[in-house]
């Protein structure tokens, strides 16, 4: 899933909802605790944009911050980091890779065994569930 996916501002504002297309194609950040009722199940969270596997379920915990957390992502996740430094801080930007969708940033503050909290707007995740059989 290395594609480059490409589409116009009209065409992501027909595909997604008004908050994941603020989040996602303007890099805004939904309020706090909007996103806290992600199955708990085994399952895979995908790009909202593209449908690119980004974070798995186990890997997600909470971190009392109001958003989705996750200590990494999938080794196969098409994820890319920038500097952030809008709202006078600096912090470090989280994007899919794939098609440029902001995800929101990640801080070194996260639990072992990476020391990273990914810090994820809901808006911009699609949960899959893992089927059992």
């Amino acid at each position: 899933m290395n594609d480059k996916i490409s589409k116009t501002d009209a065409e992501w504002q027909a595909q997604l909802s008004p908050l994941a297309y603020k989040v996602t194609r303007k890099h805004g950040t939904e309020r706090a605790f909007t996103h806290d009722d992600f199955p708990k199940q085994a399952g895979v969270f995908r790009c909202v944009c593209c449908d690119a596997p980004l974070f798995d379920q186990a890997r997600k915990y909470d971190s009392g911050s109001g958003w989705p957390s996750f200590w990494a992502p999938r080794e196969d996740a098409p994820l890319g980091t920038r500097e952030d430094s809008s709202l006078f801080m600096r912090r470090t930007e989280v994007y899919c890779d794939r098609c440029e969708a902001h995800l929101g940033h990640v801080f070194p503050d996260g639990p072992e065994p990476s020391g990273l909290r990914y810090c994820v707007n809901g808006a911009a995740l699609r949960f899959e569930p893992v089927e059992k059989g």
